[in-house]
């Protein structure tokens, strides 16, 4: 690992813990928001202060002249996400931006985004899997706990940490029988 590949990932990190704010913007200006805050950071120098800007999309498939076509749509229509430290420069830098109609807030304070809502955000787009320790692998004998197959024995076949689930071979009538499982559903022996 080079010495600045471990810096970025040391930096990284360290960012983890920073608080993430939602903006509201103009509708459909999301993209233009964005790339305004992005120079607007560049160029007052708080790249130490605001460190991501996000524009929560997923991917849907639409039918256009018969064919499938995957697009990106915007699950919060005008809303973007900051991952930033909050002082009064920074948010000073946000809400002066063009585009931008403020944070939202409880009153006059911007009021952070729960963790655990951003990583379900940023695990839907893609954006950072899921840190998942599995102590099982492939061959394991297990024993289904929870579903229409539980009691059932089975062995692991396959496994998607980054998914939380399991494929799981399960013996039914003589014959075994692929099942996708959550890791919460099945133990080992």
């Amino acid at each position: 690992m080079t010495e600045e590949s471990k810096f970025n990932e040391e930096l990284e990190k360290a960012r983890e813990d920073v608080p993430w704010y939602v903006v509201h913007t103009y509708s459909g200006h999301e993209r233009k928001v964005k790339a305004n805050l992005e120079k607007r950071i560049a160029s007052t120098g708080m790249e130490d202060s605001i460190f991501r800007i996000l524009v929560p999309t997923e991917e849907k498939i639409e039918k256009k002249k018969g064919k499938d076509e995957v697009v990106k749509k915007r699950i919060f229509p005008g809303y973007i996400l900051l991952q930033m430290d909050m002082n009064d420069k920074s948010w000073y830098v946000v809400k002066n931006t063009p585009g931008v109609i403020g944070f939202v807030s409880g009153g006059t304070k911007p009021l952070p985004v729960e963790k655990e809502e951003v990583d379900a955000i940023l695990s839907s787009m893609g954006e950072k899997a899921k840190k998942v320790s599995v102590d099982f692998e492939v061959g394991d004998q297990v024993t289904v706990k929870d579903g229409p197959f539980e009691d059932f024995d089975g062995v692991i076949k396959e496994i998607h940490p980054e998914q939380g689930k399991a494929k799981i071979l399960v013996s039914m009538f003589g014959r075994e029988t692929p099942v996708e499982l959550e890791f919460d559903q099945f133990k080992k022996y």
